[in-house]
C-alpha cells in the first residue's frame, strides 16, 4: 500500500469504465523500482485486472536543457524500458510536449496515474492534464522521503525550522516500497502511434552547446553501483570530508536523484542499514532528506523562486545598500564560463563543472559567493549563476538548483556583520578554503581531468 499522504487526486473526474489500460504517465521518477507512482498504477490496475501502460512524453527542447541532459537521461529510460518491459508493462515514447503526451495517451485510459515535480512548470503540466483529461488523474509522489505538504505547510525560513518536521516523520515515510506483478499483459488500445523504443540522441533537434560527459553514465544500475562504492569506501569519513573538495569522499547520487533514477529512500534505507558510525550515517542524512528537502520546500511555496525577488527581504535590503560599492574585479559571463578569472581555486571549480557537469559542494558555495562579488549587480550575479548552473550541471535546473544559488544571496542562512559588496550576506574567501582543506591539491585534481 502507498502512504495516502503521498496521493494526490488532480481532479474529480471518474473512472473511465471503458478505458482499456491503467497510464503512468512517467516524467519526473525515471525509475522501474521503488517508483510509488508505478506500483500505485499497478494496484489500481490490477483492481480491474487491467495492464499498466507507461508513457514518457519526450520533447527536443525542455526548459534550459542541452544535450549533456538529455544524453544522461536516455541513457536512463534505455534501461527503465528493458526493465518494464521485463516486468510486463507495456513503455511507450511520445515525442512532443510532455503535458500533450500525457493527454493524447490518456484518451483510452481507465486512469492517468503521473509523479509529482516541484518546479512551476512541472505543476503546470499536472494541472493541465487534470484539467483536459475525461478521466481521473492522481498524482503520486515518489521523490521526497516526507511529502512536501507533510512536513509543512509553508515556506520554511532555514534548515533548523524544517528539521524537526521531517524528523517527526521520518519513521513513518521511511519505508521499503514493495514490487508488485501485474495481474494483466495484454495490448494496448490507443497507444500504436508511440513508440516502444528510446530514441538515440542524434535523432533528436536539441542544444548541442554542450555535451555528453565521459565522468557519469546515467540509469539506475550505475546509480546503485555508485552508492555501493560511497558506502563501502567514504560514508565512513563523509562527516570529516564534506568540505574536503580535493578527496573524492561524497556519493555523487544529485545526477541521479535530480532525473529520478534513483529513489532517496533506496539511498537512506541504504546508508542506515550500513556499519558506518551514526555520526557519518546522521551526517549524510541532514544532506540527503533535510537539505534536499528544503529545496523542494522552497520551489514549492515560492513561486518566483528563480528570481532575485524570491530572498529575503533582509537580504534584499543590505545588498541594495551595498550595490553600488566598488568591485575590486569585473567580469562577463563568458568570462566565468571559461575559467578566466584571477582566482586559480574558482576557476578549477569552473572547470570541473564544465568538464564533468559535477562539483563539490564546498566548491559549489565558493563558486557562488565569487560570482556575486565579482558582477556588476547582485541581481546580474542571480542571474548569471542560475544560467551557468543550469547549462553545464547534469543536476542543474533541480530544486536544489535554485536553492543553493538562492542560499548565495542569503536565503536559508542568517545575517553575518556587514562587509562591502556581501553586505550582511555570509562571506567567503580564498583565504577560508586554504585554512579548511587542502585547495591546492584539488586544483591538481581537476588539472588531470
Amino acid at each position: 500500500m502507498i502512504h495516502p499522504a503521498r496521493i494526490h487526486k488532480l481532479n474529480d473526474k471518474p473512472v473511465r469504465q471503458s478505458g482499456g489500460f491503467v497510464l503512468y504517465w512517467m516524467q519526473q521518477s525515471q525509475r522501474a523500482e521503488w517508483n510509488h507512482a508505478l506500483e500505485y498504477a499497478i494496484e489500481r490496475a490490477n483492481q480491474w485486472t487491467l495492464p499498466v501502460a507507461v508513457v514518457f512524453g519526450l520533447m527536443d527542447d525542455y526548459p534550459e536543457a542541452n544535450e549533456r541532459h538529455y544524453a544522461f537521461m536516455l541513457q536512463g529510460l534505455e534501461e527503465v524500458f528493458q526493465t518494464l518491459e521485463k516486468r510486463g508493462i507495456g513503455a511507450f515514447i511520445g515525442r512532443g510536449h510532455p503535458a500533450d503526451v500525457a493527454i493524447e495517451a490518456g484518451k483510452e485510459a481507465a486512469l492517468i496515474v503521473c509523479d509529482m515535480g516541484y518546479l512551476r512548470h512541472q505543476a503546470e503540466w499536472r494541472a493541465r492534464v487534470a484539467d483536459e483529461s475525461d478521466c481521473e488523474v492522481v498524482e503520486v509522489e515518489s521523490d521526497v522521503v516526507v511529502p512536501v505538504e507533510t512536513a509543512s505547510d509553508k515556506p520554511e525560513y532555514m534548515a533548523r525550522t524544517l528539521r524537526p518536521k521531517i524528523h517527526r516523520n521520518l519513521n513513518e515515510f521511511l519505508q521499503p516500497l514493495a514490487s508488485n506483478c501485474v495481474a494483466a499483459r495484454e495490448w494496448f488500445q490507443g497507444l500504436e502511434k508511440l513508440s516502444r523504443q528510446v530514441p538515440t540522441i542524434g535523432n533528436l533537434k536539441l542544444d548541442r552547446s554542450v555535451g555528453a560527459v565521459k565522468s557519469f553514465k546515467g540509469g539506475t544500475a550505475e546509480a546503485k553501483r555508485r552508492l555501493k562504492q560511497f558506502i563501502k569506501n567514504s560514508l565512513a569519513v563523509y562527516s570529516d570530508h564534506s568540505n574536503q573538495p580535493q578527496t573524492d569522499d561524497v556519493s555523487m547520487m544529485s545526477p541521479y536523484l535530480h532525473f529520478g533514477q534513483i529513489s532517496p529512500l533506496t539511498i537512506a534505507l541504504e546508508v542506515l542499514k550500513s556499519d558506518a558510525a551514526k555520526e557519518a550515517q546522521d551526517a549524510f542524512i541532514e544532506q540527503l532528506i533535510v537539505r534536499r528537502e528544503l529545496a523542494m520546500n522552497f520551489v514549492w511555496f515560492t513561486p518566483d523562486y528563480d528570481q532575485f525577488s524570491c530572498l529575503p527581504n533582509w537580504a534584499k535590503q543590505t545588498l541594495k545598500n551595498h550595490a553600488k560599492d566598488e568591485r575590486e574585479y569585473l567580469y562577463t559571463r563568458e568570462q566565468f564560463e571559461q575559467s578566466q578569472t584571477h582566482d586559480p581555486y574558482w576557476n578549477a571549480a569552473m572547470t570541473e563543472m564544465r568538464v564533468t557537469g559535477f562539483m563539490h559542494n564546498y566548491m559549489r558555495m565558493y563558486w557562488g559567493k565569487k560570482v556575486l562579488e565579482w558582477s556588476p549587480s547582485p541581481e546580474e550575479a542571480f542571474e548569471t549563476l542560475l544560467a551557468i548552473n543550469n547549462k553545464y550541471f547534469i543536476d542543474g535546473r533541480d530544486p536544489n538548483s535554485y536553492a543553493g544559488v538562492a542560499w548565495v544571496f542569503g536565503k536559508h542562512d542568517t545575517a553575518w556583520a556587514a562587509r562591502p559588496v556581501f553586505g550582511k550576506t555570509r562571506y567567503m574567501n580564498a583565504a577560508g578554503l586554504k585554512r579548511k582543506c587542502d585547495i591546492n591539491a584539488y586544483v591538481e585534481k581537476v588539472e588531470r581531468l
